[in-house]
């Protein structure tokens, strides 16, 4: 469609004639072009003026940026699928009786959820959900139990105990899960990752091991350092927020500090100050660098309930999305150059977040759980 039938349809709107799934078009077009837009959970405001949703949207017409957005805050915290701003630009562009973009789709797959499994010291495995509130275990003087919405406790240990119980939770594939460990920090695990633990913490520090991603909320306790050890390097704090990247298939690890003071040790050491982060490699053999004003949005987009690309590759826009919707993911020739900013819920179906690729111009092909990226 071209300027002049997309006007017309913009008239239709203006004129009150359009159908509703126009007029909503048009309207969340008019919302991702303000920077300011505002939205509540009781619903969108009034539209300013008249004049100014076409001033805005004559502006736009025809134009797509390089980088194709995927969202425009604020208001899209609160949505529940995924609003890429080139998709909707697109899908209103679109006569009636044209056919969506190329997605095959066989069967929808749920986003992921609370699901994790532990593992006790013992070999004892137990499978965790969001259920409701239950007992799990004793250890020592250690209670661990499992709390409504998706959290591990542990509660009572205490620190004159002798060697400890190291268990494991690990997360799946469309998993997460929360922990609280029993000095009182807080640990927040993404899909695919796996922390390893004691049931206390009698001796002079507090160990943990961590693969894939988590983040802490460390309880201060300036007698017992809190040590997280995560692919050939030690990061060790006080008390303090931090989010923690170490995927093995990335081949680096990002440390990402909200608030505190870390020091993050491979094949040197730094320390972080807030808002900072520490890229090393995985491998532990490359010195660690820092970035100053890290997004630390971007960093812990995931605890919050959202994905978040700042320039990101299809390829690491897939990854993310394979790990918490449990896909494959395949290619089809070279993977698309596009790059991708923006959000993305992760409580959108799986559907859903094709459908905004493909009007992106990344064309998919579903059979059961395995996803094809086509040219």
């Amino acid at each position: 469609m071209d300027k002049h039938e997309a006007k017309s349809l913009l008239g239709k709107y203006l004129d009150n004639r359009c159908t509703p799934e126009e007029k909503a078009a048009v309207e969340q077009w008019y919302h991702a072009l303000q920077d300011d837009y505002q939205w509540t959970l009781e619903g969108a405001r009034r539209l300013e003026t008249q004049a100014d949703l076409k001033q805005k949207i004559d502006r736009a017409i025809g134009i797509l940026p390089q980088v194709v957005p995927l969202y425009r805050r604020p208001w899209l915290r609160y949505a529940a699928a995924i609003l890429l701003l080139a998709a909707v630009a697109t899908w209103m562009l679109l006569p009636k009786h044209t056919p969506a973009p190329a997605i095959t789709t066989v069967a929808d797959l749920l986003p992921g959820s609370n699901k994790a499994t532990l593992t006790l010291g013992n070999g004892t495995t137990l499978t965790l959900d969001s259920a409701s509130n239950r007992h799990l275990a004793t250890q020592g003087s250690t209670q661990v139990s499992q709390q409504k919405g998706g959290m591990l406790v542990y509660t009572g240990g205490r620190q004159s105990e002798g060697q400890p119980e190291f268990n494991t939770l690990t997360t799946p594939k469309g998993g997460q899960y929360r922990l609280t460990l029993p000095d009182g920090s807080k640990v927040w695990l993404n899909a695919m990752s796996s922390l390893r633990f004691p049931a206390s913490f009698p001796g002079k520090e507090r160990r943990v091991e961590v693969q894939g991603e988590a983040y802490f909320d460390i309880a201060t306790n300036t007698q017992q350092p809190f040590i997280v050890m995560a692919a050939n390097t030690a990061i060790e704090v006080l008390g303090t927020k931090f989010n923690v990247n170490a995927y093995t298939e990335q081949q680096t690890l990002t440390t990402t500090l909200l608030q505190g003071k870390v020091k993050v040790s491979s094949a040197n050491t730094v320390i972080l100050e807030p808002g900072q982060q520490s890229v090393n490699a995985s491998s532990g053999k490359q010195m660690i660098r820092i970035v100053d004003q890290a997004d630390t949005e971007l960093a812990t987009a995931w605890m919050n309930g959202y994905f978040r690309f700042k320039q990101a590759s299809v390829q690491e826009v897939m990854q993310q999305i394979a790990r918490w919707y449990d896909i494959e993911v395949s290619y089809e020739g070279l993977p698309p150059a596009q790059k991708f900013s923006g959000e993305i819920s992760r409580t959108s179906k799986l559907s859903e977040v094709l459908t905004g690729l493909s009007m992106s111009g990344i064309h998919t092909k579903v059979t059961g759980n395995k996803v094809i990226i086509i040219p």
